[in-house]
């Protein structure tokens, strides 16, 4: 077990300490998700009811397309740099890549989220710290960065990465976004229930899919 772990925790620590000192992946995607977030409040009609209607599909929207633009950095700079070859070689399993990549790019996509929510609530006047949010978030950003790491190591070795890595990856997380929303919406509108715990079951049936089968999948990408 500590064979396969180490590794990942390995590359998990690599990642985070590059991304301390260069800021480069959290600051691009963090300055995006604001962006979009900002550009919604001016756009939309802040009436109760519109906000209650929207907000949900508005957070998602940012951190989902911000989380593109993460994943598409991340697997670039390994490659450019050469560190995706040097992993390759490495006597580790393409699993324990995978895992390492995935996990550090969940860190960084919950460290944004952990300032844009807080900047989302006072922008739309919503209860964004209502602790029902964390669930939700953790588990849609789950199934984000698990079938992210996938499609980015796909499309890095592509010439248009930048625009290949949603065309791929949208299709698939169609489910999980709408989960997402469904599941905050019920959250912001201060409802709980069975309706909040489908919603979250459904997330987790989703996760549990993607973290079996990308494993196979990134195997099968990186030997290409």
């Amino acid at each position: 077990m500590r064979d396969f772990w180490g590794p990942v925790a390995t590359i998990v620590w690599k990642d985070l300490l590059l991304e301390f000192r260069t800021k480069d992946i959290v600051v691009s995607v963090l300055v995006f998700a604001l962006l979009v977030v900002v550009i919604f409040n001016f756009a939309l009609d802040p009436t109760p009811g519109v906000i209650a209607l929207v907000a949900p599909g508005v957070l998602w929207v940012s951190i989902t397309f911000a989380g593109v633009l993460g994943l598409t950095r991340s697997l670039a700079l390994e490659k450019d740099s050469g560190n995706l070859h040097a992993l390759m070689v490495a006597p580790i399993g393409r699993e324990a890549i995978f895992y390492g990549k995935m996990f550090a790019n969940l860190v960084f996509m919950l460290a944004v989220e952990a300032v844009v929510f807080p900047v989302f609530a006072i922008l739309f006047n919503l209860p964004i710290a209502s602790v029902g949010l964390v669930p939700v978030a953790i588990l849609a950003t789950l199934g984000i960065a698990a079938v992210g790491t996938v499609f980015a190591a796909m499309a890095v070795n592509t010439r248009s990465r930048e625009a290949m890595l949603p065309l791929l990856f949208f299709p698939v997380m169609v489910p999980v976004v709408v989960a997402a929303v469904e599941a905050s919406g019920i959250v912001l509108r201060g409802e709980t229930g069975g309706d909040l715990v489908q919603w979250l079951a459904l997330l987790g049936a989703f996760d549990a899919i993607f973290i079996v089968a990308c494993p196979a999948a990134f195997n099968m990408v990186v030997e290409e």
